[in-house]
């Protein structure tokens, strides 16, 4: 475990006031506080010297220097201009640490990989909760080369990460996740771990890249998701069919995957939609 020399309230305030800065709840701003919640990160991610960390959302760097002190590189990626001198004086303490300033999901992998030296294999980061959910798809999507996500998220976004059907929380989000990962760890983080504390409670979440289908046929089993989910208090034929899809075509591909078409889209798992997608083919 390794931990970090701003992780407690009085480095953080010192730090913010030597730069004249301000949290900003716009950018989903609380700055971590808690050695041990740290700890407890690096832990779960379960870093070596050969790895290549991408962190978003950095802030004032106290999660980047445990992350530091384990892997080979960190490249952050931070949308507040604020914050790049205090990025700079840590790039300049460390030559294995890079930024991009830019907003998280504009930033193309090639960037990134530019910036990392090499494509990135694992992330690690306190997720700007407003766009945390979007953002660990996203990546997840848009570069193959991560292998582990260990990210603070939202509690309410880890309960939707970690549902099972037949859950609430299980819904379109949760299945197009699994399609490309699996969690593997969590634990929780109350607000009294922060500065200035959030109004919601916290969660780290460990994601771990284990594929279901191709990448390829991603987007197209994601459009039956999406589909199914539309309009989630109905069946999920009607559902369907109201996105767009031919009745009798539904109902062939219902049939050979012993799916009932009166069943609701939240009974069903990750690998029904697969099978359901291939039985559907490309029918719209």
């Amino acid at each position: 475990m390794t931990g970090s020399p701003l992780a407690n309230p009085g480095a953080t305030r010192a730090l913010l006031e030597a730069y004249g800065l301000a949290t900003k709840h716009s950018l989903g701003q609380n700055f971590l506080v808690n050695n041990h919640v740290i700890e407890k990160i690096t832990d779960l991610a379960e870093l070596g010297e050969k790895d290549r960390v991408l962190e978003v959302g950095p802030g004032i760097g106290t999660l980047t220097l445990a992350l530091l002190a384990e892997a080979g590189h960190v490249v952050s990626v931070e949308m507040d201009r604020e914050l790049e001198p205090v990025l700079s004086a840590h790039a300049a303490a460390h030559p294995n640490f890079s930024f991009i300033m830019g907003d998280a999901l504009r930033v193309t992998p090639e960037q990134i990989a530019e910036a990392a030296g090499g494509e990135p294999d694992v992330l690690v980061a306190n997720l700007p909760y407003n766009v945390a959910a979007t953002i660990i798809l996203a990546y997840l999507q848009r570069m193959p080369s991560l292998r582990r996500l260990v990210v603070m998220v939202q509690a309410e976004v880890a309960d939707r990460i970690c549902a099972d059907p037949g859950n609430r929380t299980y819904g379109a989000y949760t299945a197009k996740l699994a399609l490309l990962a699996r969690v593997t760890g969590r634990f929780e983080v109350g607000p009294g771990n922060f500065m200035p504390p959030p109004h919601v409670d916290s969660a780290v979440v460990r994601i771990d890249r284990a594929p279901l289908v191709d990448a390829a046929r991603v987007a197209e089993v994601s459009a039956v998701i999406d589909a199914a989910f539309a309009q989630r208090r109905k069946t999920i034929r009607n559902s369907m069919a109201a996105s767009g899809y031919e009745k009798g075509a539904l109902d062939d591909a219902f049939a050979a995957c012993g799916i009932a078409p009166t069943c609701r889209a939240e009974t069903l798992s990750p690998a029904d939609f697969v099978r359901l997608a291939e039985a559907l083919g490309d029918r719209p």
